[in-house]
């Protein structure tokens, strides 16, 4: 995985890891992981029936400009750690992350 990021052919999935009821919301910087670097969101929200997933898309989505239907969790939807997928343009959407 190229830092936190992998491009594909229509979209760009992203390894997060989200800290749930965090005092400061929104994109937090990177942190290690076991299998790699993550980007850290933190939201207001706690993690209960998928408010924190929302949040974290709608987060993401913020930081990148792009809709928030644009974003959806495709892995580790209970867990901490998740894989998030942004679809539109890989280069648009790498170089939005790049500069997080």
């Amino acid at each position: 995985m190229n830092a936190f990021w992998r491009a594909g052919a229509d979209s760009v999935t992203v390894a997060v890891k989200v800290q749930p009821k965090s005092r400061r919301p929104g994109v937090q910087g990177r942190v290690p992981a076991i299998d790699g670097e993550r980007l850290r969101i933190g939201v207001s929200e706690a993690a209960e029936d998928g408010r924190a997933n929302r949040a974290a898309c709608a987060t993401l989505a913020a930081a990148l400009g792009v809709a928030v239907s644009q974003v959806s969790v495709t892995l580790g939807a209970t867990s901490r750690e998740k894989t998030l997928r942004v679809q539109g343009d890989p280069a648009t959407i790498v170089s939005g992350l790049q500069a997080l």
